[in-house]
């Protein structure tokens, strides 16, 4: 806490901040104004709310204090980065970018909000480094409803994978060392999204639906196809770890994708491909 108070101009929000952290840091079951307020000693959750609500800050200024802080304590050059989206339920329509859609937490359609995250693993340690608020068109285009949630005028429509690039962009101009990315099918889909990590020289990972279109030797053929086309011999049963049946495994199969001017950067690409369930144990 100490490498953030320089961005609380006053002490009293410092220490509600430092109250706030802890709070979010403890086995409390369930995290809000109230439940915060009482683990920090408040008889009301006034000072809670007056913290989020009013007081005056700069958070991005703040996760760059905390990038830089967590360069030296979990950076290493084996490090990954991991781009994700998040939903948050909600019942009203005031929340910033709240809407009905879909949210991976829940599984389906909900009112909720989206946020893309993106976090940090390394040998040394798995953080959070940074995030995103989706802002979907509707609200994009309504001026009135974006003031009264307080989103800046000057904020435009922005797609999940573009969030992501800017996130993955400002680590790597910090300096985080990365050797590779990784993110699902969201991301893995966008071409926009994989020629920006080609251009960075940057490894990567990425999960892509089955009819998307890979480039071969004899043109583009849907992801599928080419599993389907896949020999016997070369599916390789793989575990995916255990879980609450037992192990969880699937056959695993790896075609080599022609070079997009990657392999001057030691850069190659592959396609691997696995069917869509798993074997539930181990034959």
């Amino acid at each position: 806490m100490a490498g953030l108070a320089a961005r609380f101009g006053r002490v009293e929000p410092r220490r509600q901040a430092r109250s706030y952290l802890l709070g979010l840091l403890s086995p409390l079951a369930d995290k809000n104004g109230w439940t915060l307020a009482e683990a920090a000693g408040d008889r009301t959750p006034d000072k809670m709310q007056r913290l989020l609500n009013a007081a005056r800050g700069d958070a991005d200024a703040v996760r760059d204090d905390l990038r830089e802080y967590l360069t030296g304590q979990v950076g290493d050059p084996d490090g990954v980065l991991i781009v994700d989206e998040t939903g948050f339920v909600k019942k009203g329509r005031k929340s910033a970018g709240v809407q009905r859609q879909y949210s991976g937490t829940v599984g389906r359609v909900e009112n909720c909000q989206l946020g893309v995250f993106l976090a940090y693993a390394s040998p040394r340690g798995r953080v959070l480094l940074d995030r995103e608020l989706y802002l979907p068109r509707s609200w994009c285009d309504d001026l009135p409803r974006r003031r009264e949630a307080g989103i800046a005028d000057e904020v435009r429509f922005a797609t999940k994978p573009a969030l992501g690039l800017r996130m993955l962009a400002r680590t790597l101009d910090a300096g985080m060392p990365v050797k590779w990315v990784t993110a699902d099918e969201a991301y893995g889909k966008d071409a926009k999204f994989r020629g920006w990590l080609q251009q960075r020289r940057l490894g990567y990972v990425l999960a892509g639906p089955s009819n998307q279109k890979i480039p071969t030797e004899h043109g583009s053929a849907r992801a599928d196809a080419l599993a389907a086309a896949a020999p016997a011999l070369a599916w390789k049963r793989r575990s995916c770890g255990d879980v609450v049946k037992g192990p969880r495994v699937y056959d695993w199969a790896v075609a080599s994708l022609p070079d997009t001017g990657t392999a001057e950067h030691g850069h190659r690409r592959w396609l691997s491909s696995r069917p869509a369930t798993a074997h539930s144990t181990r034959r």
